[in-house]
């Protein structure tokens, strides 16, 4: 049952991301969704305390509606509600002034739902932290850092493995705002 459901949902992430790739990179943007799936797989082995099916499908859709033409009543049709809710949620406000009011204003709406979608946060930016682009300045570098830690503290009780491999994954890139 899993396995089908990560292949529709991947299949359908595939379809509406099929031009975008990895930033700084040439990977297909499926790289980026695989690995947040493979955090929640890994999280799901270490303890199989969450609704892995769910959470599954929270990662390898959680950019549809943030990155391509994908609306949240197509996520529902296909995926259900609590998926399209989990997705909005995970989708970042963009009528919000600054980038750091979208940031919490996203954190404050996954602490709203169930625990699945603050994994896929976190599963989301253990596989975003690494070895910053090189046109990115120190400035931006330390922002990046200072919202993993935000996305730390403020999800912490979400999942004790993945908050693990945040901190581990936070303290590794503190060397590039060095």
């Amino acid at each position: 049952m899993t396995q089908e459901i990560y292949q529709k949902a991947i299949k359908f992430a595939g379809e509406k991301h099929k031009n975008q790739k990895v930033p700084g990179t040439d990977a297909n943007y499926l790289l980026h969704l695989s690995n947040v799936a493979m955090e929640i797989l890994l999280a799901y082995s270490d303890s199989s305390n969450f609704d892995i099916n769910f959470a599954i499908q929270l990662a390898l859709l959680h950019d549809t509606i943030e990155d391509t033409d994908t609306s949240f009543n197509e996520i529902e049709n296909k995926f259900g509600h609590s998926v399209a809710v989990g997705v909005q949620a995970l989708t970042k406000d963009e009528s919000l002034t600054t980038k750091k009011e979208r940031m919490i204003d996203s954190l404050n709406r996954i602490n709203e739902l169930e625990k699945e979608v603050g994994m896929v946060k976190l599963a989301d930016r253990i596989t975003n932290l690494q070895k910053p682009p090189k046109h990115w300045e120190k400035d931006k570098i330390r922002n990046y850092l200072n919202e993993a830690i935000l996305i730390s503290e403020t999800l912490n009780a979400k999942n004790e493995y993945l908050n693990n491999r945040l901190k581990t994954k936070i303290t590794e890139y503190e060397k590039h705002t060095e």
